[in-house]
Protein backbone atom coordinates (compact mmCIF):
# COMPACT_ATOMS: atom_id res chain seq x y z
CA UNK A 1 0.00 0.00 0.00
CA UNK A 2 1.48 3.35 -1.03
CA UNK A 3 2.06 6.15 1.45
CA UNK A 4 -0.60 8.85 1.43
CA UNK A 5 0.66 12.41 1.79
CA UNK A 6 -0.89 15.86 1.52
CA UNK A 7 0.63 17.38 -1.63
CA UNK A 8 -1.30 20.65 -2.15
CA UNK A 9 -3.37 23.10 -0.10
CA UNK A 10 -5.67 25.62 -1.77
CA UNK A 11 -7.94 28.40 -0.56
CA UNK A 12 -10.33 30.60 -2.54
CA UNK A 13 -10.88 33.66 -0.33
CA UNK A 14 -13.45 35.27 -2.66
CA UNK A 15 -15.93 32.73 -3.94
CA UNK A 16 -15.49 31.87 -7.65
CA UNK A 17 -12.33 33.95 -8.06
CA UNK A 18 -8.80 32.56 -8.35
CA UNK A 19 -7.28 30.25 -5.77
CA UNK A 20 -4.14 30.58 -3.65
CA UNK A 21 -1.72 27.68 -3.08
CA UNK A 22 -0.38 27.55 0.48
CA UNK A 23 2.33 25.52 2.25
CA UNK A 24 0.18 25.29 5.39
CA UNK A 25 -3.26 26.39 6.56
CA UNK A 26 -5.31 26.58 9.71
CA UNK A 27 -8.21 24.14 9.75
CA UNK A 28 -11.35 25.83 11.07
CA UNK A 29 -14.85 24.47 11.47
CA UNK A 30 -16.24 26.37 8.45
CA UNK A 31 -13.26 25.54 6.21
CA UNK A 32 -9.61 26.48 5.87
CA UNK A 33 -8.82 29.92 7.26
CA UNK A 34 -9.81 32.67 4.78
CA UNK A 35 -11.40 30.17 2.39
CA UNK A 36 -14.55 31.60 0.79
CA UNK A 37 -15.21 34.15 3.52
CA UNK A 38 -16.01 36.78 0.84
CA UNK A 39 -18.18 36.71 -2.27
CA UNK A 40 -19.65 38.92 -4.95
CA UNK A 41 -23.42 39.41 -5.08
CA UNK A 42 -25.53 41.07 -7.75
CA UNK A 43 -27.96 43.98 -7.24
CA UNK A 44 -30.53 41.55 -5.80
CA UNK A 45 -28.08 40.11 -3.29
CA UNK A 46 -27.68 36.80 -5.12
CA UNK A 47 -24.26 35.19 -5.22
CA UNK A 48 -22.22 35.43 -8.41
CA UNK A 49 -20.39 32.45 -9.82
CA UNK A 50 -18.25 31.39 -12.76
CA UNK A 51 -21.19 29.27 -13.88
CA UNK A 52 -22.85 32.49 -15.05
CA UNK A 53 -19.86 34.84 -15.22
CA UNK A 54 -16.90 32.73 -16.40
CA UNK A 55 -14.56 35.74 -16.58
CA UNK A 56 -14.56 35.79 -12.78
CA UNK A 57 -11.75 33.27 -13.22
CA UNK A 58 -9.50 36.09 -14.47
CA UNK A 59 -9.23 37.66 -11.02
CA UNK A 60 -6.12 36.25 -9.38
CA UNK A 61 -5.34 36.54 -5.69
CA UNK A 62 -2.23 36.59 -3.53
CA UNK A 63 -1.63 37.10 0.17
CA UNK A 64 0.80 39.82 1.23
CA UNK A 65 1.21 39.90 5.02
CA UNK A 66 -2.31 40.51 6.36
CA UNK A 67 -3.55 41.82 3.01
CA UNK A 68 -5.24 40.11 0.11
CA UNK A 69 -4.15 41.47 -3.26
CA UNK A 70 -6.75 41.04 -6.00
CA UNK A 71 -5.37 41.35 -9.54
CA UNK A 72 -7.28 41.80 -12.78
CA UNK A 73 -5.08 42.35 -15.83
CA UNK A 74 -2.99 45.42 -15.00
CA UNK A 75 -5.26 46.55 -12.15
CA UNK A 76 -5.17 45.53 -8.51
CA UNK A 77 -6.83 46.34 -5.20
CA UNK A 78 -5.97 45.42 -1.61
CA UNK A 79 -8.31 43.88 0.97
CA UNK A 80 -7.57 43.36 4.65
CA UNK A 81 -7.80 39.74 5.75
CA UNK A 82 -8.72 40.98 9.22
CA UNK A 83 -11.92 42.62 8.11
CA UNK A 84 -13.41 45.14 10.51
CA UNK A 85 -17.20 45.30 10.60
CA UNK A 86 -18.08 48.82 9.51
CA UNK A 87 -21.51 48.55 7.90
CA UNK A 88 -24.89 47.04 8.64
CA UNK A 89 -25.47 43.35 7.91
CA UNK A 90 -27.54 42.54 4.85
CA UNK A 91 -29.26 39.39 3.69
CA UNK A 92 -27.69 37.71 0.68
CA UNK A 93 -28.46 34.49 -1.15
CA UNK A 94 -26.16 31.58 -1.85
CA UNK A 95 -27.99 28.73 -3.54
CA UNK A 96 -31.09 28.17 -1.38
CA UNK A 97 -29.53 29.69 1.72
CA UNK A 98 -30.13 33.25 2.87
CA UNK A 99 -27.35 34.44 5.14
CA UNK A 100 -26.25 37.64 6.83
CA UNK A 101 -23.18 39.31 5.31
CA UNK A 102 -21.52 42.73 5.35
CA UNK A 103 -20.47 44.87 2.40
CA UNK A 104 -16.71 45.34 2.62
CA UNK A 105 -16.54 48.83 1.15
CA UNK A 106 -18.46 50.59 -1.65
CA UNK A 107 -15.12 51.37 -3.31
CA UNK A 108 -14.32 47.66 -3.57
CA UNK A 109 -17.80 46.97 -4.93
CA UNK A 110 -17.37 49.69 -7.57
CA UNK A 111 -13.97 48.26 -8.55
CA UNK A 112 -15.48 44.82 -9.24
CA UNK A 113 -18.56 46.30 -10.93
CA UNK A 114 -16.39 48.20 -13.38
CA UNK A 115 -14.32 45.16 -14.32
CA UNK A 116 -17.20 42.71 -14.58
CA UNK A 117 -19.53 45.14 -16.33
CA UNK A 118 -22.36 44.44 -13.89
CA UNK A 119 -23.43 46.13 -10.69
CA UNK A 120 -22.22 43.99 -7.82
CA UNK A 121 -21.10 44.17 -4.20
CA UNK A 122 -18.26 42.48 -2.37
CA UNK A 123 -19.56 41.06 0.91
CA UNK A 124 -17.89 39.41 3.89
CA UNK A 125 -19.22 36.47 5.91
CA UNK A 126 -18.12 36.86 9.56
CA UNK A 127 -16.83 33.74 11.27
CA UNK A 128 -19.55 33.81 13.92
CA UNK A 129 -22.38 33.83 11.36
CA UNK A 130 -24.27 30.61 10.84
CA UNK A 131 -24.82 28.49 7.74
CA UNK A 132 -25.42 24.80 8.52
CA UNK A 133 -24.38 22.05 6.13
CA UNK A 134 -27.09 19.73 4.86
CA UNK A 135 -28.27 17.94 8.03
CA UNK A 136 -28.52 14.68 6.08
CA UNK A 137 -24.72 14.63 5.83
CA UNK A 138 -23.71 16.51 8.97
CA UNK A 139 -21.71 14.66 11.61
CA UNK A 140 -22.10 17.12 14.48
CA UNK A 141 -24.20 20.05 13.21
CA UNK A 142 -21.30 21.45 11.15
CA UNK A 143 -21.31 24.90 9.60
CA UNK A 144 -19.88 26.06 6.27
CA UNK A 145 -18.71 29.44 5.02
CA UNK A 146 -19.57 30.50 1.44
CA UNK A 147 -18.44 27.30 -0.26
CA UNK A 148 -21.21 25.64 -2.25
CA UNK A 149 -22.19 23.17 0.45
CA UNK A 150 -19.36 21.74 2.58
CA UNK A 151 -16.28 23.14 4.34
CA UNK A 152 -13.60 21.07 2.55
CA UNK A 153 -12.98 19.22 -0.70
CA UNK A 154 -10.24 16.63 -1.14
CA UNK A 155 -9.03 15.08 -4.41
CA UNK A 156 -6.34 12.47 -5.01
CA UNK A 157 -3.64 13.18 -7.56
CA UNK A 158 -4.24 9.62 -8.74
CA UNK A 159 -7.83 10.57 -9.61
CA UNK A 160 -6.59 13.53 -11.64
CA UNK A 161 -3.96 11.43 -13.37
CA UNK A 162 -6.58 8.81 -14.29
CA UNK A 163 -8.78 11.49 -15.82
CA UNK A 164 -5.90 13.07 -17.74
CA UNK A 165 -4.95 9.67 -19.17
CA UNK A 166 -8.34 9.71 -20.93
CA UNK A 167 -8.09 13.28 -22.23
CA UNK A 168 -6.38 14.38 -25.44
CA UNK A 169 -5.24 17.55 -23.64
CA UNK A 170 -4.44 17.10 -19.92
CA UNK A 171 -6.08 19.57 -17.54
CA UNK A 172 -4.77 21.14 -14.33
CA UNK A 173 -6.39 20.25 -11.03
CA UNK A 174 -7.52 23.86 -10.57
CA UNK A 175 -10.52 23.01 -12.77
CA UNK A 176 -11.92 21.21 -9.71
CA UNK A 177 -11.07 23.85 -7.08
CA UNK A 178 -9.99 21.46 -4.31
CA UNK A 179 -8.85 22.52 -0.86
CA UNK A 180 -6.69 19.45 -0.28
CA UNK A 181 -4.81 17.27 -2.77
CA UNK A 182 -2.96 14.11 -1.83
CA UNK A 183 -0.42 11.82 -3.45
CA UNK A 184 -0.37 8.03 -3.25
CA UNK A 185 -3.24 5.60 -3.27
CA UNK A 186 -5.56 4.48 -6.03
CA UNK A 187 -7.65 6.67 -8.34
CA UNK A 188 -10.84 7.79 -6.61
CA UNK A 189 -10.10 5.96 -3.39
CA UNK A 190 -11.11 9.16 -1.56
CA UNK A 191 -14.71 8.26 -2.48
CA UNK A 192 -14.72 5.72 0.34
CA UNK A 193 -12.82 7.69 2.97
CA UNK A 194 -14.78 8.26 6.16
CA UNK A 195 -12.68 8.90 9.27
CA UNK A 196 -9.07 9.95 8.63
CA UNK A 197 -6.35 12.32 9.74
CA UNK A 198 -4.00 14.63 7.88
CA UNK A 199 -1.15 15.24 10.28
CA UNK A 200 -2.97 16.00 13.53
CA UNK A 201 -6.16 17.24 11.85
CA UNK A 202 -9.12 14.86 11.81
CA UNK A 203 -11.60 14.86 8.94
CA UNK A 204 -14.75 12.94 8.07
CA UNK A 205 -15.75 12.23 4.49
CA UNK A 206 -19.47 12.93 4.14
CA UNK A 207 -20.40 12.95 0.46
CA UNK A 208 -18.79 12.60 -2.98
CA UNK A 209 -18.75 15.94 -4.80
CA UNK A 210 -21.14 16.36 -7.74
CA UNK A 211 -19.45 18.47 -10.42
CA UNK A 212 -20.81 21.37 -12.46
CA UNK A 213 -19.90 23.47 -15.49
CA UNK A 214 -17.20 25.39 -13.59
CA UNK A 215 -14.89 22.44 -14.32
CA UNK A 216 -15.19 23.24 -18.04
CA UNK A 217 -13.88 26.81 -17.61
CA UNK A 218 -10.21 27.47 -18.36
CA UNK A 219 -9.02 29.25 -15.22
CA UNK A 220 -6.37 31.16 -17.19
CA UNK A 221 -8.60 32.47 -20.00
CA UNK A 222 -12.18 32.29 -18.70
CA UNK A 223 -13.21 30.28 -21.78
CA UNK A 224 -15.68 27.40 -21.59
CA UNK A 225 -15.28 24.01 -23.23
CA UNK A 226 -16.74 20.49 -23.06
CA UNK A 227 -14.08 18.85 -20.94
CA UNK A 228 -13.68 17.34 -18.45
CA UNK A 229 -17.40 16.70 -17.98
CA UNK A 230 -17.77 14.94 -21.33
CA UNK A 231 -15.10 12.39 -20.47
CA UNK A 232 -16.05 12.09 -16.80
CA UNK A 233 -19.64 11.30 -17.79
CA UNK A 234 -18.39 8.10 -19.41
CA UNK A 235 -17.10 6.61 -16.15
CA UNK A 236 -17.99 8.83 -13.18
CA UNK A 237 -21.71 9.39 -13.69
CA UNK A 238 -24.20 8.00 -11.18
CA UNK A 239 -27.88 8.83 -10.76
CA UNK A 240 -27.61 11.62 -13.31
CA UNK A 241 -24.67 13.38 -11.62
CA UNK A 242 -20.93 13.38 -12.27
CA UNK A 243 -18.75 12.89 -9.20
CA UNK A 244 -15.13 13.82 -8.63
CA UNK A 245 -13.59 14.34 -5.19
CA UNK A 246 -14.96 13.99 -1.67
CA UNK A 247 -16.61 16.59 0.56
CA UNK A 248 -15.37 16.75 4.15
CA UNK A 249 -16.09 18.18 7.55
CA UNK A 250 -13.55 18.46 10.34
CA UNK A 251 -13.51 17.45 13.98
CA UNK A 252 -11.83 20.24 15.94
CA UNK A 253 -9.54 23.11 14.96
CA UNK A 254 -6.02 22.24 13.85
CA UNK A 255 -3.53 22.89 11.05
CA UNK A 256 -2.36 21.04 7.94
CA UNK A 257 0.90 21.35 6.03
CA UNK A 258 2.07 20.09 2.67
CA UNK A 259 3.91 16.83 3.29
CA UNK A 260 1.67 15.72 6.18
CA UNK A 261 0.99 12.01 6.36
CA UNK A 262 -2.59 10.86 5.86
CA UNK A 263 -3.86 8.02 8.03
CA UNK A 264 -7.13 6.24 7.36
CA UNK A 265 -9.05 5.10 10.45
CA UNK A 266 -12.05 3.82 8.57
CA UNK A 267 -12.28 3.63 4.80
Amino acid sequence: MSVLKLSQIWIYPIKSLGGISLPAAKVMSKGLQYDRRWMLVDKDGKFMTQRIFPTMALFTLTIDNAQLRINHHEHSIMLSLNHAVSSKPQHVQIWNDFVSAIEVDPAHSDWFSERLGIACRLVYFPEENTRPVDPEYAVNYEQVSLADAYPFLIIGQGSMDALNSRLSVPLPINRFRPNLVFSGGLPHEEDSWKDFTIGSARFVGVKPCARCAVTTINQDTGEKGDEPLRTLSSYRKHDGKIYFGQNLVTVGVSEVSVGDDISLQNA
